[in-house]
């Protein structure tokens, strides 16, 4: 795989049982690359290894006054200088193609898996872990990737260096093999605690950026109560914590590398001493002494290979482990039987009783918020669950899945009632949740309260998969954005005038929450969905571009069924149905005129009526009933309560 090919057409099954088995299973998928790396190693290092040698013969040249073994060694010194800048070239290229393939190839199933999920994600995991992982944690585990092939090829180049030495002059060459394994092998002790404590340090400025990101998301809030000191100093803790941590993980990393020299040095004034009296005795040449000296100081680079690869492992597994909590989330649905397509027809939802008629403008009021949020939700192909079956702790469909779909019981035996989910919303009689992914996704398209705009001109915002049928124009238009088309043409001189062009920032955060709002209605019905569901779409505009954005919806829609949740009556009276939803169940449905009229309920939530009121509005109706004549007692009664 070459950068030139990605993003991957497939980025494959992770093996997310743990953060080990999915580091081992990356490696396995890039075996190609792996062996490239390698082998541009084994090259590099075995060239290094061959400068002993030839330094040595050309000592020992001069010492016997050869010019033509001097030459010879020369052309030689040539070849490996030739050998050396190349494996080390296509080393390095070859290495930082296996980092960045694996980088990603781990974007593209966060991304894959983030898709599939949706807004159940950040009900499951923080947004804060989820962008930690898909950065800091994503080039942590590249690094490891890339790390493990050159460490493969100097282990391998130690190996035949030691083999080779024991050959060549076994006096000094068997102290040299016994020397490498006990140096490469002495830290292994110290490595769980500097990985202990670099699991703390990370910990700590997780948590710290946490606060930070919600001290800066509240800061409008902080400064409103007075609290911008309080969570200073909550932050300047949180940082001297962590650079406490830091400065213990470098004290156990900077102690790793000091052995790492320490003990080498010994081996060299070792190797110095023995070999110094056996040349004096005649045993060894000069050169020879020369050679083993120069291969056992070159032999220290592949060496620091091996400090090299416990920091990368030791900062790379916890990464993989929370790219694993990520990985292995799964969508709490059940396995689609239904071939791939687009189901036609009402949209029902058999737990509520909502029924959206196909074609039609329905509008559902609910009067608690967070009930109008799950049945968007599910109304979206997102089940929540209710108690059923027992199992055994820790096993059952609950595990790794939505903890909205439901808690479950535990038993008196100690067994836990694992979440069975609820009865799928219904288009056209067809469970949502047993249509495949993309299907789902075509059929039924929730637009949540608060969405959210990604970074981009406009055009590319509104470049979003879709049926075709409604044009970017048509759908600005009715969304009634002008003034926002006007704002961003004025904001951009770099454009031509064109707003289409104008870059929209983060999260749109140079534009106000009206024109924000807009402009995400105008995105949700580009892509004309079968089912489109509005959560409060209109709960950020005045009430005049309230009537027009409505307008525009009911236009626009025509002849297809869209959802709307929300409780501003010029909303509600230009919808064909109105439902109300009580309880979690529909108690009443019909105009919002007659509802307006005949319904307490649903006259209490849309004019936003106290308890009082709805008492008084009681006691009135009782007063002027058609069958009967106000009472004394129906009169004082009323009196009291208004």
């Amino acid at each position: 795989m070459q950068i030139r090919d990605l993003p991957y057409s497939d980025p494959g099954d992770p093996d997310v049982r743990s953060g080990p088995r999915f580091l081992y299973w990356l490696g396995r998928n890039q075996l190609t690359g792996q062996l490239k790396s390698l082998s541009w190693g084994l090259m590099h290092q075995c060239a290094i290894a061959g400068l002993p040698l030839v330094v040595g013969l050309a000592v020992q040249a001069v010492i016997d006054g050869s010019r033509r073994g001097l030459a010879q060694a020369g052309a030689l010194i040539l070849v490996l200088g030739i050998l050396i800048a190349v494996g080390d070239t296509m080393l390095h290229r070859t290495a930082v193609t296996n980092w960045i393939t694996a980088a990603a190839r781990v974007q593209q199933l966060l991304a894959r898996k983030t898709a599939e999920l949706g807004s159940a994600l950040t009900r499951r995991v923080a947004a804060g872990e989820v962008v930690a992982v898909s950065t800091g944690d994503v080039e942590k585990i590249g690094w490891f990737v890339e790390a493990l092939s050159r460490f493969a090829a100097a282990a391998t180049a130690l190996v035949l260096i030691c083999v080779g030495l024991v050959l060549y002059l076994p006096s000094l060459g068997v102290l040299v093999a016994i020397a490498m394994p006990v140096l490469a092998l002495t830290v292994l002790p110290l490595l769980p605690r500097a990985t202990r404590r670099a699991d703390i340090q990370r910990e700590k400025a997780g948590k710290a950026t946490e606060l930070a990101s919600d001290t800066v998301a509240g800061l409008r809030v902080l400064r409103g109560i007075g609290g911008e000191e309080l969570f200073l100093g909550r932050y300047r803790r949180a940082s001297q914590e962590v650079r406490e941590a830091a400065v213990g993980s470098a004290r156990m990393w900077a102690l790793i590398s000091a052995i790492q020299v320490f003990l080498p040095g010994v081996l060299l004034i070792s190797l110095v001493w023995y070999g110094a009296a056996l040349a004096r005795d005649g045993r060894i040449d000069v050169g020879q002494l020369v050679t083993v000296y120069s291969a056992a100081t070159l032999m220290l680079f592949p060496l620091r290979h091996f400090e090299e690869i416990a920091m990368a492992y030791s900062f790379s597994r916890p990464s993989a482990q929370r790219a694993v909590r990520v990985l292995s989330l799964e969508r709490s649905t059940r396995p689609s039987t239904i071939d791939a397509m687009v189901p036609e027809g009402d949209l029902y939802d058999p737990v509520t009783g909502l029924l959206a008629a196909r074609g039609q403008f329905t509008a559902v009021v609910c009067g608690d918020p967070d009930e109008a949020g799950r049945l968007a939700e599910r109304l979206g192909g997102h089940a929540e669950a209710e108690t059923g079956a027992e199992t055994a702790p820790g096993t059952g469909p609950d595990v790794g899945k939505d903890p909205a779909a439901g808690a479950g019981t535990t038993t008196d035996d100690g067994k836990r009632t694992a979440p069975a989910p609820l009865p799928s919303v219904l288009l056209g009689g067809v469970p949502l949740d047993e249509l495949p992914l993309d299907s789902a996704r075509t059929a039924v398209l929730v637009q949540d309260k608060d969405p959210v705009l990604l970074s981009g001109t406009l055009r590319e915002l509104l470049d979003v998969p879709s049926s075709g049928a409604v044009s970017p124009e048509d759908a600005l238009d009715a969304a009634q954005c002008g003034d926002v088309l006007d704002a961003l043409a004025q904001a951009s001189l770099d454009t031509g005038g064109d707003p289409m062009r104008t870059r929209i920032t983060e999260r749109g955060r140079s534009l106000s929450g009206g024109q924000r709002q807009r402009l995400a209605l105008a995105r949700s019905l580009v892509t004309d969905p079968e089912a489109l569901v509005l959560d409060e779409p209109t709960s950020a505009v005045d009430s005049h571009t309230e009537a027009r954005v409505a307008a525009g919806i009911k236009r626009l829609r025509r002849g297809r069924t869209t959802v709307a949740f929300a409780s501003s009556p010029l909303l509600l009276d230009l919808a064909d149905r109105v439902v109300l939803v009580h309880g979690g169940t529909v108690v009443a449905a019909g105009a919002h005129r007659d509802l307006l009229r005949d319904e307490p309920l649903y006259r209490a939530v849309v004019t936003r009526e106290t308890d009082d009121d709805i008492a008084a509005s009681a006691a009135q109706d009782e007063l002027v009933g058609a069958d009967a004549s106000p009472s004394a007692e129906a009169i004082e009664e009323f009196e009291e309560r208004a």
